[in-house]
């Protein structure tokens, strides 16, 4: 492994290339045996050569498939956190949750637009960059998931994900400034 020291960027993308060409299909089935949703399977194997790509020094590491599947293995826990914390989360294809997005929630009842629209306004920037970009992508120019996700390049999943987490935010800030 000492050659791989101080390799190259271009040398280390085509390390990474391989690795993904030749363990992709183990990935991916590592992923889907232990995820609730297979479909997110090819999502976390993508991230897994992300943070490969981000490691300064592959030629530190002795063995760099079981590296690879360690990483697999972090973004499985990572991924089980996740899943618990969304399970408390708004499911925005919820057609009660739809209803109840076409019109602006009546917070006290005797605010009026004007001051929940304020209001909104000090919350949205609370929300990181890409949830925000989502919730305007959605609600002010009133793109599908799938135009959000092929516009951020991510997938339709995570545009729905970023909502439900916007709209637990907006709640619970929207209800705290009363």
């Amino acid at each position: 492994m000492d050659t791989l020291q101080g390799m190259a960027d271009d040398t280390k993308r085509a390390l990474i290339g391989r690795l993904f060409t030749e363990h992709s299909d183990r990935l991916r089935a590592f992923f889907t045996r232990r995820i609730r949703r297979g479909s997110d399977a090819a999502e976390l194997a993508q991230e897994v050569y992300l943070r490969m790509l981000r490691v300064p020094d592959l030629g530190r590491i002795d063995n760099i498939e079981a590296y690879l599947f360690r990483v697999a293995s972090n973004l499985v826990r990572e991924n089980a956190l996740r899943e618990r914390h969304h399970q408390s989360s708004i499911d925005v294809d919820d057609p009660c949750i739809q209803s109840e997005l076409v019109e602006m929630p009546a917070f006290a009842g005797h605010l009026d637009r004007e001051q929940r629209i304020k209001r909104l306004r000090e919350v949205l920037p609370q929300l990181t960059p890409k949830c925000r970009t989502v919730v305007v992508l959605k609600y002010w120019k009133d793109q599908s998931y799938e135009e959000i996700a092929q516009q951020l390049g991510i997938s339709t999943n995570m545009v729905k994900k970023y909502l439900s987490q916007a709209l637990v935010h907006c709640r619970r800030r929207m209800s705290r400034l009363w």
